[in-house]
């Protein structure tokens, strides 16, 4: 099974879906940024990966603007070679016009995720030869404010068919790349991870999110991901 089958899949699956306030605004990048989240798919998911690491759901500024994982915009285009179209979203807030390969703002999260990979394996061939990043949950989810929502604070019976839909592409996802470690990238991501891959042979783990709102993240990120990836026995 091919990984944009699985995208594809779900991202039908979850567009069927509907939110309530404080949720305003939805982007799903699976869509309207179909083009280079697919050439990500690609180029570097090919498997089987030794480690698949999973992060919780697109930033305003990575993902939501490139179509792939801790995708910024720099990272993307000049260290992945991914760069293609990328049209609007249906309903857009102001303040976060989806600008794609031509967004100026920088998202931390991934010039750090993927920061630290550049510099520990230096090629993207290197780094993809054992390793893939996938999020669990496709969407961005809005307030009114722009303030962004993330998907362990919605509404139980919201976030049911939501989980339903993610936890099945997840583990197609593992079924396809045969990893035998999943990280997730920071504890919603790991939870996740534990709760849909029940019965899963390989390990679960998880190391700290690189966000910019974290301030262990903030002193020295990169550090603290190797020690925890030790800790699981990934050097």
């Amino acid at each position: 099974m091919s990984l944009v089958t699985i995208s594809r899949d779900l991202s039908r699956e979850v567009s069927s879906l509907r939110f309530s306030a404080p949720v305003a605004y939805l982007y799903n990048p699976l869509e309207y940024a179909r083009a280079p989240h697919e050439a990500y798919l690609k180029a570097w998911g090919k498997g089987p990966k030794r480690v698949l690491f999973l992060g919780m759901n697109p930033g305003p500024f990575g993902m939501a603007q490139t179509g792939v994982p801790f995708g910024d915009v720099h990272m993307v285009r000049d260290w992945l070679r991914i760069e293609a179209k990328v049209h609007r979203a249906p309903k857009e807030h102001p303040k976060r016009p989806v600008l794609g390969f031509a967004c100026t703002r920088s998202e931390v999260s991934g010039s750090r995720l993927w920061g630290w990979a550049k510099e520990r394996f230096g090629t993207p061939e290197a780094f993809f030869a054992n390793h893939f990043v996938a999020n669990y949950c496709p969407l961005v989810f809005m307030e009114e404010s722009a303030r962004n929502l993330t998907p362990d604070k919605l509404p139980s019976g919201e976030r049911a068919p939501l989980f339903a839909a993610c936890d099945e592409a997840l583990r197609r996802i593992v079924k396809t790349l045969e990893p035998e470690f999943v990280v997730g990238v920071g504890a919603f991501a790991m939870e996740r991870a534990k709760a849909s891959l029940s019965g899963w042979d390989g390990v679960i783990g998880t190391i700290l999110h690189p966000s910019p709102a974290s301030p262990r993240a903030n002193r020295g990120w990169a550090k603290l991901a190797e020690a925890e990836l030790a800790e699981l026995g990934l050097r």
